[in-house]
């Protein structure tokens, strides 16, 4: 084994340990997110054929992210709920690339990824403190982004940690 070798494998077992933890973390109670009607996303509409798509592959992982960070911006007591309208993910299948990319998903600027949401925040006495609709985009998504290239769902999780990054009484 190279020695230059040994950084990039300790970065990926570091990556996949850090994965595997926050899959078994359990859910913040303080936050829901769900999904509307996910089999119409415009992700879903894309699946067919070769193409297929696990949407729980997808699905799962991005709800438990956005549940954790979400919960991170609250102030005790408060809590948030978030209902998913659509999910387009970065990057598109290009079958014309022939059959060795039928399979591929390829990123480039022309195909961002976009979120659509609705929310409502509730205070610590229950009352509603904000509520909306947010559609989260960002055209710039391949300079925007962090460099943790081994994540499939890095492009949409960079879309909600910018909304939450405002905090909760801008959401």
């Amino acid at each position: 084994m190279k020695s230059s070798s040994l950084p990039r494998l300790l970065c990926v077992a570091c990556l996949a340990l850090a994965s595997a933890l926050a899959r078994s973390a359990p859910p913040p109670d303080n936050v829901d997110v769900h999904y509307k009607d996910p089999q119409h996303f415009s992700e879903a509409r894309r699946s067919f054929g070769t193409h297929l798509i696990d949407a729980d592959a997808y699905l799962k992982p991005l709800q438990a992210y956005i549940a954790q960070r979400a919960s991170r911006i609250l102030a005790p007591g408060q809590r948030l709920d978030i209902e998913v309208t659509d999910v387009d993910r970065a990057g598109e299948y290009e079958p014309w690339r022939g059959p060795r990319f039928q399979d591929v998903r390829i990123i480039k600027d022309t195909y961002p990824p976009r979120i659509d949401l609705n929310f409502t925040l509730y205070g610590a006495d229950g009352k509603v403190l904000r509520e909306g609709h947010r559609q989260l985009r960002d055209p710039a998504f391949l300079s925007n982004t962090s460099s943790v290239h081994q994540d499939p769902l890095r492009y949409e999780k960079s879309l909600i940690d910018r909304w939450l990054r405002k905090g909760a009484g801008k959401l």
